[in-house]
């Protein structure tokens, strides 16, 4: 086991790519959701990084073994830690206790990366969760094992979840020559909301409250010892003084925040002016409380965001060309005549590898309760399929090694999803229609399905939990092959209706309907605008 999983870590390290200053994390308490889960979600959006799921089974190890830790983004060894005893089943990001956690990277001080760490990031996230059954073990797992190894990475923001609480880490190393981290945690209070997208939020936080509020010894006094900070420790913000905001941390990392809240919650309206860029002094809070309770189908809504009706709507500005398209082509930020510019960055975005909302549910035992809602590429165009995170196979198509990003696979959902958005991103407002139509309805299909199958697990565990495991693998496994099916057709369908700049349509004639709809008047006066009369038609006729 011990060799298999060293081989998992190192193909997947390999294939996967930088996720540094790209990922987006919504938080709901279980207070705040509709039916009582908590939920955490999570884009992990690189331009270089392959879509597919995890997984790590259950296993006992004997004493002396070692763990050989890659770094996640990269594939680079940086050396071995102590294996536990007993490790549990992981599932992408949710393990079979329902501990669930996301990142975003916010980088802060450059000066405070230590190379010679051997723990980063991505390591801390998923060795965690196969050692821990609550938010609060994982936590402690991972600040234990940052104190003991190093920790390797930047600045870092993690969500972390069970079946009752919600979390916020938010670390940083403390430079060469300073083993360890400085970190706070603070917990979301039940019945609000969170949110964290490559800036850090938390701010000024309890110093005497361990039931809501965790922190390393040594947060304020090494801020002091290296000249960041001097006022009172009551006044010490973690994110003012690790990872002080500028103009791309609100306009490019909060707003991102502030428009999943904007959807929810009153009176967001009061900062659009620091999600702009232009206040960075009307900081947001950690956390919000929803006008209303939060469904599953909410939380996909904040991952699906494009600033749409907000004054940074993407559809609304002349980048989104006459198809009214919600992605732009990086680079972020460009120049003219030595003046830079920049496009949005919003939620949704064409660079996503992966991207899931997990939900935990106290009310269904742990190994069955669990469920991660995963999807490949494009947040706005992707379709969150169930996978219980008790599952012992996963889907051909979600497969680690099922192609990777220099390697079509034509049994690879990465691939398949990536062959829809892409085709859409040629005329966005006529093709996104049917994409999301079809999106719905297997969507509302999953939720419907898992209701019945939450019925039906349940009786076979009180039995025997060996054959719900078996039955809820089976399941995960179908949808994710109705999901891959429907999808192949999907792309069929819009190749043929949208090929060569037409829309076409069958009719009760061999040959189809073809409409050539064009370009909307307002891209027609664009271009009569900057050519004067060079286009215009002399006389009749024309083709």
């Amino acid at each position: 086991m011990k060799k298999l999983l060293s081989l998992f870590f190192t193909m997947s390290l390999l294939l996967a790519s930088q996720l540094t200053d790209a990922c987006t994390n919504f938080l709901v308490t279980k207070g705040a959701s509709k039916d009582g889960s908590c939920f955490i979600s999570y884009s992990a959006d690189s331009h270089t990084l392959f879509g597919e799921l995890y997984y790590w089974k259950a296993a006992r190890y004997p004493a002396g073994t070692m763990l050989k830790v890659y770094e996640w983004d990269t594939g680079l060894y940086l050396g071995e830690i102590e294996q536990a005893a007993q490790t549990y089943n992981v599932v992408g990001n949710m393990n079979e206790y329902q501990v669930a956690i996301g990142e975003t990277t916010f980088g802060g001080r450059e000066e405070l990366t230590d190379t010679t760490g051997i723990i980063d990031y991505g390591s801390l996230i998923y060795i965690a969760l196969q050692r821990s059954k609550t938010a609060r073990e994982a936590i402690k797992i991972m600040t234990d094992l940052v104190a003991k190894y190093g920790y390797y990475s930047s600045g870092e923001s993690f969500s972390i979840a069970d079946p009752n609480e919600v979390w916020i880490m938010e670390m940083s190393g403390k430079g060469p020559g300073n083993k360890g981290a400085v970190w706070v945690a603070v917990r979301i209070p039940d019945g609000y909301i969170s949110g964290h997208a490559n800036q850090a939020r938390i701010q000024t936080f309890p110093l005497n409250d361990p039931e809501n509020c965790l922190y390393s010894p040594d947060v304020i006094s090494f801020a002091k010892s290296k000249g960041y900070y001097s006022g009172a420790d009551k006044d010490f913000s973690f994110s003012d003084t690790y990872n002080p905001v500028d103009f791309g941390g609100a306009r490019f990392c909060d707003a991102r925040v502030w428009s999943g809240f904007n959807k929810f919650c009153d009176g967001m309206g009061k900062y659009t002016d620091y999600a702009m860029g232009k206040n960075l002094h009307n900081r947001m809070p950690l956390y919000v409380k929803p006008n209303q309770k939060i469904g599953l189908q909410d939380v996909y809504a904040m991952m699906r965001d494009y600033y749409q009706g907000t004054p940074m709507d993407m559809t609304a500005d002349p980048g989104a060309g006459p198809y009214k398209s919600i992605v732009r082509w990086r680079p972020l930020t460009w120049k003219v005549d030595s003046v830079s510019y920049f496009n949005e960055r919003a939620i949704s975005t064409q660079q996503t590898g992966f991207s899931f909302v997990a939900q935990c549910r106290s009310w269904i035992p742990a190994p069955i309760g669990g469920i991660i809602w995963f999807g490949m590429d494009d947040t706005y165009s992707t379709v969150y399929t169930p996978m219980y995170t008790c599952l012992t196979e996963v889907p051909l198509s979600l497969k680690v090694g099922n192609g990777d990003m220099m390697t079509f696979s034509e049994t690879s959902a990465f691939w398949l999803f990536n062959q829809v958005s892409n085709f859409a991103y040629t005329r966005y407002k006529d093709m996104i229609p049917d994409i999301l139509a079809k999106q719905q309805e297997l969507e509302n299909g999953f939720i419907a399905a898992v209701a019945e199958t939450d019925k039906t697990a349940a009786d076979l565990y009180k039995k025997k939990p060996s054959k719900a495991v078996k039955f809820l693998t089976d399941f995960s496994n179908a949808q994710q092959a109705k999901t891959f099916a429907e999808w192949k057709k999907l792309y069929g369908f819009l190749f043929t209706k949208f090929m060569d700049g037409n829309v076409k349509t069958k009719s009760d004639k061999p040959m189809p309907k073809v409409k050539q709809p064009g370009y909307d008047e307002g891209y027609y006066r664009g271009i009569i605008e900057k050519t004067g009369d060079k286009f215009k038609v002399i006389g009749d006729g024309g083709h």
